[in-house]
């Protein structure tokens, strides 16, 4: 079998469990059935372990999916071991890739069990999408195998184990692409990296200069801008009215948009291009003999179309801080960086592009990655040439993650005691931008206070900078506005206050057997403690009002009730945080052409969470370097 990646079949479920779209790739299951064929010990142990050699109907796929979070606790299921596992389940296998790999069991007509697998979960607000792979029979039966040992994980040196047989599939893979790509496109989120355009009229024109000034975004356009722009806001409409409907079932508009996709994307079965601009914009301004490349040039996969027009390169480094802060002696702060460089190459026919990365070194990445189009020798100087042949429109040229080579933006800590068990007193103090310099600057600066299971009554308390509004069930305080940031110059930022709730109504935890069976998506993680051990007022009123919590939702840590947090979002500009650099006079395009060449960057705020210094908090034992 091929190792490219061939789907069989899609289906796109609501959280009522309804089927609202499919689609069933002829060629692909042809494939399959002789595959199946050619395994002559396939029909000798059909019976046991249960291989079938054709698909299900939509309403057997729904009933198994049903059957299997009833079993399972949820969509995603248990991911390992435990008590309610039963033999022949994911979660007998006891690994957690079986939240995101899963298998559905159906019966046939002589009411013999038959196993669909491996079929790739991805959820996507309100829609799960299952997308199935073609893989080999033998890797099904190793897989049911797995299901009914009596040994659980992945021991070393076993015979059979999860994780290596999926990295001998790269049809998984693809999988998760194509499932990723269908749930962007029937939830509106199909949107392009971002390109920031500097105050500089480097890029020239009056348009571009008042643009920049103003701090207006750059979006990719196909050849014929006006359509495409037609397309881009279409693309937003769709996406805006699945929002806005009930979530029961996809409208005609967005059956007709991933039909479209299928059929340009994968028509039977293979995935040839999900980039969906590409497939929007060809679709729209087809081909003409100008999109024809030169007979010595081979025109890559990423690029379907020409670009003519007024030349010019964009490059933004955009990086994400995420940061966990204590304030405790025991625990260190921990704070790490995930970047991106995002490029907007607007180039006639089919150049070449090279230039210098600067600060890869002294940025101490630890990931990277880089698009299909990039030409990466072996990277370690600390300025490492990075060779590309562009496609069109916005995308990531390259992703990394390192550490933070400079303090983090915001320090200091967050205090909330509960005075009564309707009122907490909190205090902030804060220190902005301390140790930063010109030319970085802070767009903007907001903490907020969360309360899921609380209602905010009322709050009592004056900052020393910035404003606070107050919603139902969070305080939040704006210390830095757009228009009004910061550069050159680190701020103090104190809050003290007090916020009342409205009256604690106690909900009883549902049986064991109930959250098994409605929960979606949730796992139980209850946290009790005796009172006995406790010291004082503030732990009693703590215990009581914690004792009655509902289950626990892991997929959302910052939102467990046992914890205590503010959330800080901000924005950066003039700089990165890495140390990752980009040098516009040092960027070179073969064959020679006379095209500017500007750079920007912006830091954002991804998780950046305060603990609360006097409740609990989570946390990791790392390894000391």
């Amino acid at each position: 079998m091929p190792s490219s990646c061939s789907i069989r079949a899609l289906w796109i479920l609501t959280n009522q469990d309804t089927i609202v779209f499919s689609r069933r790739f002829p060629v692909v299951e042809k494939r399959w059935r002789a595959a199946c064929e050619r395994d002559k010990s396939c029909k000798e142990d059909d019976l046991k372990y249960n291989v079938a050699p054709s698909l299900p109907t939509d309403s057997e796929i729904a009933d198994a999916f049903v059957d299997r979070k009833k079993r399972e606790g949820s969509a995603r299921g248990f991911g390992i071991r435990i008590n309610q596992s039963v033999e022949g389940s994911d979660s007998w296998v006891d690994d957690p890739i079986t939240r995101h790999i899963i298998s559905l069991c159906t019966k046939n007509e002589e009411e013999k069990n038959l196993v669909l697998w491996p079929l790739v979960l991805h959820i996507k607000g309100h829609y799960c999408i299952l997308v199935l792979p073609l893989v080999e029979p033998d890797h099904l039966k190793t897989y049911t195998r797995m299901c009914k040992r009596s040994d659980c994980g992945n021991a070393v040196g076993a015979d059979e184990s999860l994780s290596p047989l999926l990295l001998n599939l790269p049809s998984i893979t693809g999988a998760f692409m194509v499932g990723h790509m269908i749930g962007d496109i029937i939830t509106g989120d199909v949107t392009e990296p971002e390109i920031v355009i500097s105050a500089s009229p480097s890029v020239g024109g009056l348009l571009d200069s008042l643009t920049g000034s103003i701090g207006i975004s750059a979006r990719a356009k196909p050849v014929a801008a006006p359509v495409a722009g037609s397309t881009a806001s279409g693309a937003a409409t769709s996406g805006a009215m699945a929002s806005d409907a009930p979530k029961i079932g996809l409208r005609s508009l967005d059956r007709d948009a991933i039909r479209s996709f299928i059929s340009s994307a994968m028509p039977f079965g293979t995935p040839l291009d999900l980039n969906y601009t590409n497939i929007s914009a060809v679709k729209i301004n087809g081909f003409s003999s100008a999109d024809i490349p030169p007979a010595d040039q081979k025109q890559p996969a990423w690029k379907p179309y020409l670009y003519r027009g007024k030349q010019r390169i964009l490059f933004t480094i955009h990086e994400t801080v995420h940061a966990a802060m204590y304030d405790r002696d025991e625990i260190p702060d921990s704070k790490k960086i995930s970047g991106q460089v995002n490029c907007r190459a607007e180039l006639e026919g089919l150049p070449d592009v090279m230039f210098p990365l600067i600060g890869l070194d002294t940025a101490r990445v630890e990931l990277l990655s880089f698009h299909p189009c990039a030409q990466v020798p072996d990277h370690g100087n600390e300025k490492q040439s990075l060779m590309f042949s562009p496609p069109l429109g916005n995308f990531v040229l390259m992703r990394y993650q390192a550490f933070c080579g400079m303090g983090p933006p915001i320090k200091g800590f967050y205090q909330l005691s509960m005075v009564s068990e309707n009122e907490g007193a909190f205090l902030f103090k804060l220190r902005l931008m301390e140790g930063y310099r010109a030319p970085l600057s802070m767009d903007f600066c907001t903490v907020t206070m969360p309360f899921p299971r609380r209602r905010v009554l009322s709050f009592d308390g004056t900052p020393s900078i910035g404003t606070v509004s107050v919603a139902e069930h969070l305080v939040e305080w704006k210390i830095i506005t757009t228009g009004r940031g910061i550069s050159g110059k680190s701020v103090e930022a104190t809050f003290p206050g007090t916020v009342k709730f409205a009256p604690w109504q106690p909900q009883r935890l549902p049986t064991s057997g109930a959250v098994l069976g409605n929960m979606e998506d949730e796992e139980s993680d209850a946290e009790t403690e005796s009172t006995n051990n406790m010291a004082n007022v503030e732990d009693l009123l703590m215990e009581k009002m914690n004792k009655d919590l509902q289950a626990v939702d892991l997929e959302e840590p910052f939102c467990w009730q046992a914890y205590d947090y503010a959330k800080v979002s901000f924005k950066i500009m003039g700089g990165s945080l890495s140390g990752m650099s980009i040098d516009p006079k040092s960027v070179s395009i073969f064959p020679a052409v006379k095209a500017p060449v500007e750079f920007s960057t912006q830091v954002t705020s991804g998780d950046y969470i305060l603990w609360n210094t006097l409740g609990k908090c989570p946390v990791a034992a790392t390894p000391k370097a």
